[in-house]
């Protein structure tokens, strides 16, 4: 008996396994037929560029298809998984859109509905999406949805997870419904407009299981404050309130969120200060108030925040004192950023502490003091130190080892010299290093150049670091060497070399190897500046060896000869500066080949020949300046098809002809900063940090370097040439132009009378012409006019009265004989001069005032002969008219007597008396 029990029981075991290996094969697992043609009609009103739902057919079970999950036991669809996967590359090809169709109406066991990263061009979210009672997990981010949030949500009494965020087409007007979510977890509205809800706050602090709540960037208003005094976020671990309109203090009710573990509060123009309270959330690991206007100091309470990871406390500007030494505290920090707000004096020496520490940002504040190895004794994971922008000093011992290994070092403006820092070659992991402006007066040593060629991005620039660079090969793919008193002949560079900076040093020697020099590999050099040094020769025609050039400035140095045919080559040509050399002949033709050319400066050289026709009717050009040189010709027209140029100087050449009239079609002279105008011929955008085209301009008599401000400059100079013919007065369309020059020409003519709606106009120098007229009264509009000079020339009349012109050295109209009034000595005395422009316009308005002078001046002379002709024609007349004044001239006579008389008597009794 005891042996026929095995016997019984492994049939058995064979029966349920095999039972179990039925029920468990996928193959049997067969979806429900009428879930299967709802997902086909929704499918139908989808549009798949991508074809990413290419496995669902009729011929296959839907349970298989891609996206879709099935109940195991029952074959009904539960969940739909239809966010788009792809990356950025591929993501735009990959998305769904078109119409989300009712179909899915029919899957009544469907609890999962993943749509985000989508584009349904803003159309509405269905609102039969609300009678989907099943779902539990509902995800339209980033899709495009548009239009106002379907109140019927509020129907979905099982969701757990709501994500509408953003969908920036979004809006709600009553968040009523969403009261009835009451087991949600997960609610992500971040970038739906919520401005019109004023009780948001009452609304959403409903729901004791609410863990994360995103609100950032619904445009909420000040109204932060519950009305009930509290919010009930008792499971609240996730909360992101950034990028709002606040404008209010932090209220206290947020200080009793102890469960909060990630708190941002980034870009909300809130104030006042930031209260001790804020030590009371000891779970907290993220807390981001940038971008605020908080005052005072950091509470010493933030020493509390055990668990922090990461503090951002950057552009506060209002927010000042001292960092705490409670900051020590912070065991667990790994990423502190106090950076441009207004924090000052020393960085504690506790900041040594933070074990954990990876990246520190202070740069852009006010703090000064020392830094020394005291502050890095626990730093042993440091990997991102930035301390640009402060006057803190860095004071180590030369034998000094650091215990971390960098990654990134930007120390741009703090004092790092005068020698050499030692400890820098102990950085093997550097991907980044910034020591501009640090004040080192050293020679670079020879070794550091080995060290440093491992690292992509070097700066080191406006310092006094020298050393002979002939030998070394730098292999950098940014290097910035430039303003330093670097010598010898020029480095070699590898292919890697993207950016090479070593402007303003004593580079000497010929410039023909350097250019010349053979690779091992294609070069990727892309900007390469190499001005104010002491190079020389010719260029030699090797620009075919440097294919990804787009910026090459050569200036100020002594290089001379012909532009080479081979520079033709460079096709990605944006900016070409050879100014300041002794380069002659014409601009070669193949130059015409670099069709993306923004910037052309050749100025201070002795070109010759005419101005090609292609460089005015390059349209990329944003820039010419070729003063100085000997070019002759006329200014075609074609000029005015550059609607982007903002910069226009041909001063200091033989040009003839006259102005083009249509200057007006320069568009980007016409008003101010355009922001459609591609600017990127001045600029060579690379990661941290970009290089920028500078150009010295002579303006107001005055030379002057523009670099960062270059593209709000608006100059014409078209001085000391031979034009001639008069101003056109489409000048005056130019609004936007700042600075304008037509000086010693031979232009003759009136100055255009509109030229007062210049507004923008600040220099403006017409002297050394024929010009003639009286100055236009509208001159007296231009409020930004600080430089004027109309000397020698023709005008005549009053100067208009104005606070603005009679500012005016009186040598800024000297020369003009006709000329008078302030602030000339000259006084408009005679005629038109004593009535000057305005008074003369005056009379015109009333000439009432001369009639008046016409009558009495006939009246007198009628009068006169009436009275004299009579006594003239009339003897006895006449006779008893001058016996009438011989009669009044005896009883005068006799009256005077007798009162001379009386007064003698009077005197003589007085004195007798």
């Amino acid at each position: 008996m005891r042996n026929s029990r095995p016997i019984i029981l492994f049939p058995l075991l064979c029966f349920l396994s095999s039972t179990i290996s039925i029920l468990c094969e996928p193959k049997s697992l067969v979806c429900n037929g009428k879930e299967k043609h709802a997902l086909l009609r929704f499918k139908k009103a989808l549009s798949d560029p991508g074809n990413r739902l290419s496995s669902w057919s009729v011929n296959q079970d839907c349970c298989r298809w891609e996206a879709v999950r099935c109940n195991n036991v029952t074959g009904r669809v539960v969940e739909l998984h239809l966010s788009n996967p792809y990356d950025r590359d591929d993501y735009e090809f990959y998305r769904l859109g078109g119409a989300i169709s009712p179909a899915l109406l029919e899957l009544e066991y469907l609890s999962y509905l993943n749509l985000s990263w989508n584009d349904f061009g803003g159309s509405p979210i269905p609102s039969f999406l609300g009678s989907m009672g099943s779902l539990r997990y509902l995800d339209l981010s980033f899709a495009v949805f548009g239009g106002l949030v379907p109140h019927q949500f509020g129907n979905l009494s099982t969701l757990r997870h709501l994500d509408l965020g953003g969908n920036y087409g979004l809006y709600v007007e009553n968040l009523g419904w969403i009261s009835h979510l009451a087991f949600l977890k997960y609610l992500g509205m971040n970038w739906v407009d919520l401005h019109r809800e004023v009780h948001w706050l009452e609304s959403v602090s409903m729901f004791p299981s609410l863990s994360e709540l995103d609100l950032s960037g619904c445009e909420l208003d000040s109204n932060m404050t519950s009305s009930l005094g509290y919010a009930n976020f008792t499971s609240l671990t996730f909360l992101d309130l950034s990028d709002n309109n606040f404008n209010q203090e932090i209220p206290n009710w947020l200080f009793n969120l102890s469960s909060l573990v990630s708190l941002s509060l980034l870009d909300n123009q809130l104030k006042g200060q930031i209260s001790e309270s804020l030590g009371q959330l000891k779970y907290l690991e993220y807390l981001e108030v940038s971008l605020n206007s908080f005052h005072g100091p950091i509470p010493t309470s933030i020493g509390n925040l055990s668990s922090l990871r990461y503090l951002g406390l950057k552009e506060n500007p209002l927010i000042n004192g001292t960092l705490p030494m409670s900051l020590g505290q912070l065991k667990y920090l790994e990423n502190l950023d106090v950076s441009s707000s207004s924090f000052h004096g020393p960085i504690p020496t506790s900041i040594g502490n933070l074990s954990s520490l990876r990246c520190l940002n202070v740069e852009r504040t006010s703090l000064t003091g020392t830094i020394s190895e005291v502050h890095f004794t626990a730093l042993s994971k440091l990997k991102d130190l930035r301390i640009s922008g402060t006057s803190l000093s860095f004071h180590v011992n030369s034998s000094w080892t650091p215990p971390f290994q960098l990654e990134y070092l930007d120390a741009d403006s703090c004092k790092m010299g005068p020698n050499f820092p030692a400890w820098l070659q102990t950085q093997k992991s550097l991907s980044y290093l910034d020591f501009s402006r640090s004040g080192i007066v050293d020679t670079a040593p020879n070794c550091f150049w080995k060290f440093a060629s491992y690292i992509p991005q070097i700066h080191l620039s406006n310092n006094q670091i020298s050393g002979d660079l002939s030998q070394v090969v730098l292999n950098n793919t940014i290097i910035d060497l430039s303003s330093n008193c670097f010598s010898g002949r020029l480095p070699r560079l590898s292919p890697n070399v993207v950016e090479l900076n070593i402007a303003n040093n004593s580079f000497s020697g010929q410039i023909s190897p350097f250019m010349c020099q053979k690779m091992n590999g294609r070069s990727k050099l892309e900007v390469l500046d190499i001005s104010i040094n002491a190079l020389s020769g010719e260029l030699s025609d090797c620009w075919m060896h440097w294919p990804s050039l787009t910026h090459v400035s050569l200036g100020s140095n002594n290089i001379s000869g012909k532009i080479p045919n081979s520079m033709g080559s460079l096709v990605g040509l944006k900016a070409l500066s050879l100014h300041n050399n002794s380069f002659y002949g014409d601009i070669p033709s193949s130059l015409e080949n670099c069709k993306v050319l923004g910037l052309i400066n050749l100025s201070d050289n002795k070109f010759s020949g005419i101005i090609p026709r292609w460089i005015f009717e390059r349209t990329t050009l944003i820039i010419i300046h070729l003063r100085s040189n000997k070019f002759m010709g006329k200014i075609p027209p074609q000029i005015c098809q550059l609607s982007s140029l903002i910069v226009l100087d041909l001063a200091d050449n033989s040009l003839s002809g006259s102005i083009p009239k249509c200057l007006n079609n320069i568009s980007a002279m016409t008003a101010g900063h355009i922001q459609d105008i591609w600017y990127d011929a001045l600029e060579a955008v690379y990661e941290y940090k970009s290089y920028t085209e500078s150009l010295v301009l002579d303006i107001k008599g005055r030379e002057a370097e523009y670099e960062e401000i270059l593209q709000y400059v608006r100059m014409i100079d078209l001085s000391s040439n031979n034009l001639s013919g008069s101003i056109p007065i489409e000048i005056s369309s130019l609004f936007g132009l700042r600075f304008l020059n037509l000086s010693r020409n031979h232009l003759m003519g009136r100055i255009p009378e509109k030229i007062g709606v210049m507004a923008s106009l600040e220099s403006l120098d017409l002297s050394r012409n024929h010009l003639s007229g009286e100055i236009p009264q509208s001159m007296s509009n231009l409020t930004f006019l600080d430089d004027l000079d109309l000397s020698f020339n023709n005008f005549s009349g009053r100067i208009p009265s104005s606070t603005q012109l009679q500012s005016f050295d009186p040598l800024s109209f000297f020369g003009n004989p006709e000329l008078c009034g302030a602030p000339l000595t000259k006084n408009c005395t005679k005629d038109e001069e004593t009535l000057g422009p305005t008074a003369v316009e005056e009379n015109r308005e009333f000439p009432e005032i001369s009639w008046f002078y016409i009558g009495m001046g006939s009246g007198f002379i009628v009068g006169f002969w009436g009275v004299c002709g009579a006594l003239f024609f009339k003897r006895a007349w006449r006779h008893a008219y001058f016996q009438f004044l011989y009669d009044m001239r005896d009883r005068a006579y006799v009256a005077i007597a007798i009162k001379l008389k009386w007064f003698h008597q009077k005197l003589r009794r007085y004195h007798a008396g």
